[in-house]
């Protein structure tokens, strides 16, 4: 007797058989009627879509219509990331906190600004009344990023003024997903480790005069305890990937979706969505599983030939996920280099070699160096390439002991920073629902009747 199981499997086959040529639209006619695929320009360029005041990522310039490399800068509200983190460090703080308030609110704080921002933040840091008992804990997810979705969604259940669109109100509404996000993540993963992997539960809070990076590892850890060279070195990876821009994937799904006029929480839980893709935030995770395949796969690390050749396999879809993608390697903006990856490079090194991850990082920087060709050879590419920030994240975190299930996690407790400036930028100055047009190529098909088909 057949298993409803198999009939729903048998029934989904014959559906999924019939129509398989329905979804399929030739090449052709994107070229024939001018489609910008991915909202993209022939040349690589981002087809214009809006003007922004929050942040700016510049990796080429076009000179006399031809499109030209240079060196990768990464600015918030006008400030150079890579002077801000050097700030931070010469003065030996930490610095999300502040850049979080650059994009809110346009300027670096006085002390006193800075003081009373992280007072407020700490007020608004801990979680509904049994928001942890009955939103993370009795819903256990494998995905992480699944499960920061929808407690972003039950957190509107707790808002008192959840639909409210006016300035005051998202302001409050996005401070409050900031500092929200970390514990809902760090706790969500201690449920996970005991949903699905068997380990004991073991849930802490937030605490007061804790900033973000301090108050995850503390979660995070089953010890709660964390050293200031950790917290550090994640601040700095917060920074680095709070803000990049309105037209990544993410960013430009929150303004969309805030274009149609929807609350905080919906916009924020479709660019967390987002952001979960391989082929966006989830581009990390990938990193360090092509590089564990590189390092299992490769007798000698330090051969550059032999390094190559696996790359070269790797390229042509012949080992890892046969994708034909080196992870990390890439980025449609950054074209000599990614200044986000530069800057996690150069303070992620001296840790690297004190924890015992030299020969991982000198590896990391040999696939950063014998890609470039590799690829240009195998798409058949002039342009430059450069390794994004993917490539140097997951290391980064793997140090920190920070499970994989969190990289992409920890990506959109960066963003939401971005998303929510991006958000409140939408609702005051464009003012117009985001709705491009799409070309239908299909033509008028007769009915038929049930008797006669």
């Amino acid at each position: 007797m057949e298993s409803k199981f198999d009939v729903q499997n048998e029934l989904l086959s014959e559906f999924k058989n019939n129509c398989k040529e329905i979804y399929d639209i030739p090449k052709k006619y994107f070229t024939h009627y001018n489609v910008k695929r991915g909202l993209r320009n022939p040349d690589g360029t981002g087809v214009m879509a809006g003007i922004t005041r929050i942040g700016n990522a510049h990796g080429y310039i076009i000179n006399e219509g031809d499109k030209c490399s240079i060196e990768g800068e990464l600015y918030y509200r006008g400030y150079r990331v890579d002077e801000l983190i050097n700030g931070y460090v010469n003065e030996g703080r930490y610095g999300f906190e502040e850049v979080s308030y650059i994009l809110f609110f346009g300027s670096l704080p006085t002390p006193k600004q800075l003081e009373d921002y992280d007072k407020l933040l700490d007020t608004y840091r801990e979680l509904p009344p049994r928001f942890t008992e009955d939103v993370i804990m009795k819903t256990p997810n494998r995905s992480i990023m699944n499960k920061l979705a929808s407690s972003v969604l039950a957190l509107y259940s707790y808002d008192e003024n959840p639909d409210d669109t006016s300035f005051d109100n998202i302001v409050r509404q996005s401070m409050q997903l900031m500092v929200r996000l970390p514990i809902i993540a760090a706790q969500s993963y201690a449920v996970y480790r005991n949903a699905f992997c068997g380990e004991s539960l073991m849930i802490h809070n937030p605490l007061n005069n804790h900033n973000t990076a301090q108050n995850f590892l503390r979660i995070l850890r089953e010890d709660g305890k964390f050293t200031e060279e950790d917290a550090r070195l994640l601040d700095l990876c917060l920074i680095l990937q709070a803000e990049h821009g309105g037209g990544n994937n993410s960013t430009f799904t929150c303004r969309t979706v805030t274009s149609s006029g929807t609350d905080t929480y919906s916009a924020i839980a479709a660019a967390i969505c987002s952001l979960k893709g391989p082929r966006h935030g989830g581009a990390n995770i990938k990193v360090q599983e092509m590089f564990d395949c590189i390092k299992a796969n490769v007798k000698n690390t330090n051969d550059d030939e032999e390094v190559a050749k696996f790359l070269k396999k790797i390229a042509n879809g012949e080992e890892y996920d046969h994708s034909g993608l080196i992870y990390g390697m890439g980025h449609a903006i950054y074209t000599l280099s990614d200044p986000r990856a530069v800057m996690l490079k150069k303070y992620a090194q001296e840790m690297a070699e004190k924890r015992g991850f030299g020969d991982d990082f000198r590896l990391l920087e040999t696939i950063e160096r014998l890609s470039p060709d590799i690829l240009r050879e195998k798409l058949g590419l002039e342009r430059d390439i450069c390794a994004n920030v993917d490539m140097y994240s997951g290391l980064v975190y793997r140090m920190l002991g920070i499970p994989t299930e969190l990289y992409t996690p920890l990506f959109a407790i960066a963003r939401i920073v971005g998303w929510c400036s991006h958000r409140i930028e939408e609702l005051m100055t464009a003012k117009k629902i985001i709705r491009p047009a799409y070309k239908a190529i299909t033509h008028h098909t007769p009915y038929v009747s049930m008797n006669e088909r």
